[in-house]
Formats: structure tokens, sequence, C-alpha cells
């Protein structure tokens, strides 16, 4: 079975970056603390690490490093906290709010840095998550890549009387027990007296992402406005099947545009797909759908007519999608392409697309080589209906109706990282 998504890296090759002209001596600093062996937590337990908290006290600069996995989802839920357990809110805390990543210090109460993302980390995968901390600021990363920046810099040694350090659990005076308990399994958690560079960061990660995914994610944590192009076929087009519906585009327009808040409703979401349109085509007016519209990130969704035109078998298709990715990165700004597999089709109804699932193989392929974010429906689809088509999520037997449409974003907002139970997006019932 094709891996349902290539979110994740095939490889990480050593980057170089502002510190590499002591990184290689300082590689060989391991972390002051190291707990590596992996731990459940039921969100009543903690681990207590507290002998070791006297060699991180003092950090003013270095990096926070935690690998989990959580088998729930809470409102609060502390990965690692270093605090002083005689003193109300006095403490450095990593942790997971309402599935965001969240990073605080407070000193008696007052509170000197609160930053948190609007990607979230508690489906159940496994991530690895890290903090870096320097005179340039504060940077959250995730699976290797950074995903929010700020300038603010305190660490812990902006927080006086530390003498508790504790896994899954925060403790103050107010609640001498813990807080915020976690639940799931912490398979590590590391601080260093350094900051880890981008190589060394892909490197402790089990499971490192792209650097396009690391981008996107950056782009729905910053307040900065973006603009989104969905671009494609019919199905990105979503016109006439999805009886009255929202399409996928629109889907994702109200997750962000909306759900996440203010100021990401200045995020702009533009729909090209064409009804019709292939991969050659696409390429053909490249400039007119989507370079028009100065985008931030480029979502490209095509095939389903290529298997049905002559001249545009397997190989082309391939050559398209290569130039099509170059184009989107050549742009001013250089923006994020993702590449959206099709959904199957009917065989019945459609045999002459029966193929399509090369195209989606080779779509996955070049997804892998350069290095983009795939999104692979087809493989979602089948997975989810015991390895046969969901004849219920389509409207003629090739064209999603809008219970496919409402899949097909379910499918993207998990794999970029905004799925929250609580939204209205992500928990629609179609009648």
């Amino acid at each position: 079975m094709r891996r349902r998504s290539m979110l994740l890296a095939a490889g990480a090759a050593a980057l170089t970056g502002p510190l590499a002209g002591h990184a290689f001596a300082a590689s060989r600093s391991g972390p002051l603390v190291d707990h590596g062996t992996a731990v459940d937590l039921d969100g009543a337990g903690q681990v207590d690490l507290s002998p070791q908290v006297a060699a991180v006290a003092p950090l003013t600069t270095g990096t926070i490093l935690v690998t989990f996995r959580t088998t729930s989802h809470h409102d609060a839920m502390t990965l690692i906290s270093a605090s002083d357990p005689s003193t109300p809110s006095s403490n450095l805390t990593l942790n997971l709010s309402g599935g965001a990543l969240q990073f605080s210090v407070r000193q008696r109460g007052a509170v000197l840095v609160n930053v948190m993302t609007r990607t979230r980390y508690d489906d159940g995968r496994q991530h690895t998550v890290a903090v870096t901390v320097d005179g340039a600021g504060t940077r959250l990363h995730a699976g290797g890549q950074v995903v929010f920046e700020t300038a603010s810099r305190p660490f812990f040694g902006s927080v006086s009387g530390l003498t508790a350090l504790t896994l899954g659990a925060n403790r103050d005076s107010d609640h001498p027990s813990g807080e915020w308990f976690f639940t799931g399994t912490v398979e590590r958690a590391a601080v260093w007296d350094r900051v880890l560079d981008a190589g060394e960061l892909v490197a402790q990660c089990p499971r490192p992402v792209v650097a396009d995914h690391g981008r996107i994610s950056t782009i729905l944590n910053s307040d900065t406005p973006a603009t989104w192009v969905f671009t494609g076929d019919s199905i990105t087009h979503g016109a006439q099947h999805t009886n009255g519906w929202r399409s996928y585009p629109e889907h994702w327009t109200e997750r962000v545009r909306w759900e996440l808040g203010k100021p990401k409703n200045r995020d702009f979401v533009i729909d090209s797909g064409v009804s019709g349109a292939t991969s050659a085509d696409l390429t053909a007016s490249f400039g007119e759908r989507v370079t028009a519209f100065s985008p931030k990130v480029v979502s490209i969704m095509i095939g389903t007519n290529d298997i049905a035109t002559s001249g545009l078998g397997l190989e082309t298709y391939r050559a398209n999608l290569v130039s099509l990715v170059g184009s989107v990165r050549a742009l001013p700004g250089s923006p994020v392409p993702v590449l959206q597999a099709p959904n199957p089709v009917d065989p019945a109804k459609w045999p002459g697309r029966v193929a399509l699932s090369g195209y989606a193989r080779v779509m996955g392929e070049v997804a892998a080589q350069q290095n983009v974010v795939f999104v692979d429906h087809y493989d979602d689809w089948l997975t989810g209906n015991g390895g046969q088509v969901p004849l219920s999520l389509l409207n003629d037997g090739l064209h999603p109706n809008e219970r496919g449409h409402h899949r097909i974003a379910l499918k993207m907002i998990e794999e970029l990282q905004i799925f929250d139970s609580g939204s209205r997006v992500c928990t629609l019932s179609i009648p």
C-alpha cells in the first residue's frame, strides 16, 4: 500500500545556518538533560526529573526538545515544565493547549512570554517539537522545522527559584500535586545549553517533515496575511456536483479565514480550478491561473482528465508536475507548492479511468523527489473504505459530491495540522 501522505522527509541532509561557524565543535556537546525512556501517562501521572533541574535553571539560551504521542484531547497538557513549586505561577512550560503547541514563561504571576501555534499536535501521531532561544528570540519547531518565531527570549534563567523539573505536569504552590496533566506517551525529553542548528534538529526527529510543511505551518501560525491558490480541474472548480454545498477550497476558506480567528480572516483563498483541465492546460495557463494572484501557497490537484487525454501518459504527466512545482517555486517569494492526488472513480461507470491509480502514484513520486507536501486522497479514500472506491462520496461516479468534498477538505486539514474537534468545518455532518 502506498503511503497515505508524503509529508515526511525522505531523508535529512545536514543544513547550514547562522550558527554553522561553531556548530561542528558544539555538535559534540550533548544535552544536559536527556530522558530517553518512553513513559505512558494517563492524565494523572508525571515523571519527576527534579534532581536534574540545577543543570538547566541558569540557562538563558538553549534548546528544549520533546518527542511524544497523545491518546486524548485536553485543553491543557504539559510536555515538560520547570517550576518553583513553593510559589504560584513561576514556571517555564512547553505544553499543548487544545492541541496547539504553547510555550510560556512566568515569574511570580508575571507573564514573560506566552506564545501558541494555530497548528495542532494532539492527533495521536508521533511528533517531535522543540523550543530554541537565543539572542535573536524564540522559535518553536515541529518535525525539525520552524513553525513560529517571536523576538521575546525568556528562558529557564528568567525564573528564579526553579527546583522542580517535571514531565507530564506542572507544579506550583497552588497545585503541589500537579496540573495540566498529559495523556499519552512521552518518548523523549531533552534540554541543551545551546541552540541546535537546523540539521541537528532534523536529526533528532524520528519523523522529520519536509521543509515546505514547516513553511506552511509558519504561514498558518503567522499573523501576516497570505494568499492561497487552489488550482486544478472540475474537482477543484467544485461546479455542479457539490449539490449546493461547499467545495473543498470553500471548506478550507471557512477553516482558515474564519475559524482560525483574526487576523487570519485577512488571508485570501482563490479557486482557479477549471472544469476539463489537464496538467498540460495548467502548465500552459500558469500565468493567469497562478502567477496573477501572487500566492504564498499553491495547491495543485490534477490528473483526472489527463488519463482520458491523448498524449498525456504517465511520463508526460510526470514532466508537467515537475514543471508546475518548479514554476511555483520560481515565483516571487518562492511560494509553497502542495500536490493533492485526485480521488478514485467508480470503475463500473468510468472503466477508462481505472488506471488513475498510476497518476496518483506518479504524483507521490514527484512529491518525494521534489520534497513537496503531498496529500494522497486516492489512498485515503480506498484505505477508509476497505480498499474499495467509496461510491457514497461520488456524485456521478467520478466527481466528488458534497460528502466527497468535505472528505478532501478534512484530509487536507488533518495533514496540515489544523484539525480541531471543536471546529464546525472539521465535524460537519452532511446528511
